[in-house]
């Protein structure tokens, strides 16, 4: 292989030899190169194939797209099951990290092979390689003469790769959020790898932060709370605004945060209905473009003061939101107080008359009136009288 690279022989081709070769020697574990496949692994730990790797990795061609990705994630499972050298898998990392917008959620899927009790995927070798993507995204910005909005445009080749990774990383996170031995730093770690303009969509991580919470639902509302910062609930679709705002799981602070960009979301459907109206849409952080750049229509310092003017606005409508919400308790309160009022006073009332209504003894309790029942007992009683004196 390396009178092969002296001679100038083509990496793609030095690749597919090294993949064959791989192949050869490591017959008995292809289940490394099938994510799919996770079988005991136990008797590869041996010598001979922990040189082989080491080997492997050691000939790599430095270009990219060399060999496959899968390949690459291929290795980096045996060097972690074979315990290889730290520096091999550090290479392997950072070359996986420079073509990670190419790589699938099976390949993310590294089984945690060392620890028993720990988590069931490898969460620290995925956080390493996106810092390792990261950085590799940094320094080609660094390295680009154009100015820092052209680089960070969302037509440039590093921010569709930011996009393509913030959607799987959000997919990883999802798959690994379920397991009850992950621990909120690692899953926090791991969100906040990518920069905060990488997701144009918060879906896919709001999907993952619920599932968590629903796997670990003895967090406490602190860390709840430091979970929820990592959503911007501006980002979210409808659907997933209308999931949230319903959510339990969510703490209250972030569900008034939901139902507030969800008003302001329909006041602007509203305004763009009706152009006719005296309105306006009312539009957030509208000093950065869609990508995270600075617009370039205004300067720092009127971005600057234009965002402490809107955060303002926004403590004000959420104080204002409040103070009607204290009202609507104690409304529902005294409505509830004079209901109950009422409907013992009605009950009362009724009872009474209809108590009235019955006669038990057959006569009124007028005393000024005289019932039927005993006019006609006098008017008797009379010509009884009149027959005897007659008689008589």
């Amino acid at each position: 292989m390396t009178a092969m690279k002296c001679r100038g022989v083509r990496p793609e081709s030095i690749g597919a030899s090294l993949v064959n070769y791989a192949q050869k020697e490591l017959t008995k574990k292809s289940s490394l190169w099938n994510p799919s496949a996770q079988t005991k692994v136990d008797f590869i730990s041996t010598e001979h194939d922990r040189l082989v790797v080491e080997s492997i990795i050691g000939l790599l061609p430095v270009e990219k797209l060399a060999v496959p990705i899968s390949f690459l994630f291929g290795l980096l499972r045996s060097a972690v099951m074979l315990d290889c050298s730290i520096a091999c898998r550090l290479d392997l990392e950072r070359r996986i990290g420079s073509q990670l917008d190419i790589a699938t959620l099976d390949d993310l899927l590294i089984p945690s092979f060392r620890h028993a009790g720990d988590t069931l995927f490898d969460v620290d070798t995925v956080q390493r390689i996106l810092v390792n993507f990261s950085q590799q995204d940094d320094s080609e910005d660094d390295m680009d003469d154009a100015s820092v909005f052209e680089s960070d445009s969302p037509h440039s080749p590093s921010q569709s790769s930011l996009f393509k990774v913030s959607k799987l990383v959000d997919n990883y996170l999802a798959e690994i959020a379920a397991d009850a031995n992950l621990k909120l730093a690692k899953f926090m770690a791991i969100a906040e790898t990518l920069p905060t303009h990488a997701r144009m969509i918060h879906d896919g991580l709001y999907r993952a932060i619920d599932i968590y919470l629903k796997a670990h639902q003895g967090l406490p509302d602190a860390n709840k709370k430091e979970l929820c910062k990592l959503i911007d609930f501006q980002k979210l679709s409808q659907e997933a605004g209308a999931h949230a705002a319903q959510n339990e799981r969510l703490p209250l602070q972030s569900i008034i945060q939901v139902l507030y960009y969800e008003q302001l979301r329909l006041r602007n459907t509203l305004c763009c209905s009706y152009p006719d109206d005296d309105c306006k849409p009312v539009h957030h952080q509208s000093w950065r473009t869609s990508s995270g750049a600075l617009s370039a229509a205004m300067s720092p310092k009127d971005n600057y003061a234009s965002l402490r003017r809107e955060n303002r606005e926004l403590k004000l409508e959420l104080a204002r939101m409040r103070m009607r919400l204290n009202d609507l308790e104690k409304e529902h309160v005294c409505m509830k107080r004079d209901m109950a009022k009422s409907s013992s006073h009605k009950f009362m009332s009724s009872f009474s008359k209809k108590i009235g209504k019955l006669s038990f003894f057959g006569h009124s309790s007028s005393r000024g009136s005289t019932s039927p029942s005993r006019q006609s007992y006098i008017t008797d009683s009379k010509v009884i009288e009149r027959t005897c004196a007659s008689t008589d």
